[in-house]
């Protein structure tokens, strides 16, 4: 009868026991598993640099100006972080977000070409989502959770063909009953809209429900004002100053919690 408790009554470690007991606790309590996409299953960054190295060559970056292209690439990152935030804040548009990010990136070699920012823009957008690079275990701990018969979604702020074009191509489309973008909803994280709006959606409650992603901003502080508990995907160890019901350091740790 009580099978169950006897990795925690028996374990040799604490620590063994405090996964059992959260393992326990979270099976009863959720049902629905709303994921974050990129940089928490989908490796954004490392896909985005594959495809910006195969823009360099085929464009001869190199030749327009553009002599290192790991600073390229960094710089990138950078813009399209800052970018992002501002469109999440209804600074700017999704056109002038996917086109400024390239056209800041070139002027930091000194290269105002916004014919080639355009260009880029399009082709970046067309191959970006054929990659299929996941973060280690995503794969294994979407089998684990599905075998757990846990119904799990997306949440994304990613654009609504872009987003589907990745998961496909990633073979991870057939875990999720339901995705919601930003651009389908109508809302971006961290506004309550668009965690009200997967909750419609799907037919699940708050308190059966968690949010599982990478920011802390959007993610994790958008699902607890929503009124969701969250699973903080530290993949960068940072410290934040806002405590998660959750926090795991990898994908793998997930089956402690689940």
């Amino acid at each position: 009868m009580y099978g169950w408790l006897l990795p925690c009554l028996f374990g040799e470690q604490l620590i063994a026991k405090q996964r059992c007991s959260f393992s326990y606790l979270a099976a009863m309590k959720y049902k629905h598993l709303f994921f974050d996409l990129d940089h928490t299953l989908w490796d954004f960054d490392a896909n985005a640099k594959l495809t910006l190295q195969d823009l360099y060559q085929t464009l001869k970056l190199e030749e327009r100006g553009v002599d290192d292209f790991d600073r390229f690439y960094r710089q990138y990152l950078g813009h399209n972080t800052r970018l992002w935030a501002r469109y999440r804040n209804g600074f700017i548009k999704q056109a002038e977000l996917r086109v400024k990010r390239m056209q800041l990136s070139l002027l930091d070699f000194k290269i105002g070409d916004e014919v080639l920012a355009k260009e880029m823009s399009q082709r970046f957008l067309e191959m970006l989502p054929t990659r299929n690079m996941l973060f280690p275990h995503a794969v294994e701990i979407l089998e684990y959770l599905t075998a757990k018969n846990y119904r799990l979604h997306l949440i994304t702020n990613g654009f609504e063909d872009v987003q589907h074009h990745k998961i496909n191509n990633s073979k991870i489309n057939h875990y999720f009953d339901k995705v919601v973008t930003s651009e389908g909803s109508n809302s971006l994280k961290p506004n309550k809209e668009i965690f009200d709006f997967a909750l419609a959606a799907t037919g699940a409650q708050k308190d059966e429900s968690i949010m599982l992603g990478d920011d802390l901003e959007a993610d994790i502080m958008g699902a607890a004002n929503a009124g969701l508990d969250q699973v903080y995907i530290n993949h960068v160890n940072k410290s934040p100053d806002f405590k998660p019901t959750y926090t795991v350091y990898a994908l793998k740790e997930l089956e402690a919690i689940f």
